[in-house]
């Protein structure tokens, strides 16, 4: 299983997110668009990551791509079905998910979310129903309740 971050803005939703992750064991993390990754262009320690992924930031692999689009046609290319989990008229639960042996999840930036085109991209939409009166979830809550599920 992977993760695709795009264009995530927090670094401690990051750090978050890699800490569950590596609860969960997904196989690779890619961060995409301007995604903080644990690690700057000069090899120097993103201390706010570290500080919330505790040491999951060392642990689960992680890779920087910076156009998602060629992210995901590498990864069609190798078969790997994409999951977007994003609010959408054309969603469905996210506890339907089809279970593929290789599948990754992309999750967006915390106010703006996924773009159309990149929704156009995915095989699938899934989304977490919201019950209460607010619209969605943090980003790294979302992360923890799609693969746990």
């Amino acid at each position: 299983m992977y993760l695709i971050l795009h264009n995530i803005r927090s670094n401690h939703n990051v750090g978050s997110i890699f800490r569950t992750a590596d609860a969960a064991g997904v196989t690779k993390i890619f961060l995409t668009g301007y995604t903080p990754a644990p690690l700057d262009r000069f090899g120097r320690v993103n201390k706010e990551i570290a500080k919330t992924a505790l040491g999951a930031e060392k642990t689960v692999a992680w890779e920087r791509v910076k156009k998602v689009q060629e992210l995901f046609a590498h990864l069609k290319k190798e078969k790997v079905f994409l999951v977007a989990v994003e609010q959408s008229p054309h969603s469905i639960n996210y506890k339907k998910i089809p279970r593929k042996k290789n599948i990754a999840l992309i999750f967006g930036n915390e106010v703006r979310g996924l773009s159309q085109s990149i929704l156009k991209q995915c095989d699938c939409i899934a989304e977490i129903p919201m019950r209460g009166t607010k619209e969605s979830l943090n980003v790294s809550v979302s992360v923890g309740i799609v693969l746990f599920s």
